[in-house]
């Protein structure tokens, strides 16, 4: 592991990865590498023009690139449920599929169904459209695997099983560490039903460090603060780490050898370096709280995984 980069990702050729979010930053830099490497990659965005621009640089990049764009809003079930339907109909299996797609630390929003937007968009969206396309992966050759994409912000706090939605208070930055929270203990009950039903997909969890991407300036732009915008978009310039190297955990964890269950991957001084073991907050391991959130995910969402029931 010292020293890994995206020259060290294995051959992917035979291999189909759905990548969310990967019109930018992270996203991009996975589906792009993942395609170096042979896969054939479905770029999963939100806006039909950038995705589409995304494909475009991404062919140019890698010029035997194997990669289309398909529309899905996390935001928004009925989209999550198109995108699954439609990629079923085109392809019988799926190997990697790379939960990334967030927002952070946005004003107080609901999503199309109702959600707090950043449980809704982070956590809620990832867990249906996972199980929608859990048959996909359940027919994929031995190796498939499931990263989901958390933020080192976990640590800001657990979730709050009875006030999922923030409907008793809002403060951004601790919503944004809660669905990241999330982000971690669905990975964690998800890796504990796969194991507890035989199966071998590997759920994973990455989290970036501090990588330069839109993801920092999102909430201000969306706010109209321009000068916030181009304070923070400075910071990243000059403190964080190219969106390049903060893909590398998020691309370990999923084509690197040996990754085990609920692994959760992060750079090495924390904020940036080659990917390493991560720490995380106890509470993301824990089976009571996993179980939980589970649940009502289950109900929020009206997506169930009936081959993984406990």
């Amino acid at each position: 592991m010292p020293g890994w980069n995206a020259e060290n990702i294995p051959d992917q050729s035979g291999r189909t990865a759905v990548v969310t979010g990967a019109n930018s930053g992270i996203g991009y830099v996975a589906a792009r590498e993942l395609a170096r490497r042979g896969a054939d990659v479905v770029l999963a965005c939100r806006s039909a023009v950038r995705g589409r621009a995304a494909v475009v640089r991404l062919r140019a990049e890698v010029p035997r690139a194997e990669a289309e764009f398909a529309p899905l809003d996390l935001a928004d079930l009925a989209s999550v449920r198109e995108f699954a339907q439609a990629y079923g109909q085109r392809r019988r299996s799926l190997d990697l599929l790379v939960n990334n797609a967030g927002v952070m630390a946005l004003p107080h929003g609901r999503t199309a169904d109702g959600f707090e937007t950043q449980f809704g968009v982070n956590h809620l969206g990832h867990f249906a459209l996972t199980g929608l396309l859990l048959p996909r992966l359940l027919a994929a050759p031995p190796g498939a695997r499931v990263v989901t994409v958390s933020s080192g912000f976990h640590a800001l706090g657990d979730v709050d099983l009875d006030d999922l939605n923030s409907e008793q208070g809002y403060r951004r930055w601790i919503a944004y560490g809660r669905s990241k929270t999330a982000n971690l203990l669905f990975t964690h009950e998800l890796a504990r039903r796969l194991g507890s039903a035989g199966s071998g997909i590997v759920a994973a969890a990455a989290h970036p460090g501090y990588a330069s991407t839109n993801l920092h300036v999102g909430a201000s732009r969306q706010e109209g603060l321009r000068p916030m915008s181009r304070l923070l978009g400075l910071g990243a310039a000059v403190l964080a780490q190219p969106a390049a190297s903060g893909a590398l955990p998020t691309l370990y964890a999923a084509t690197a050898p040996g990754v085990r269950p609920d692994e959760f991957f992060g750079p090495r001084l924390g904020w940036r370096g080659a990917p390493v073991r991560s720490p995380r907050a106890k509470w993301t391991l824990d089976d009571t709280s996993g179980e939980r959130l589970w649940a009502a995910s289950e109900k929020l969402t009206a997506v169930s995984y009936p081959s993984l029931a406990r």
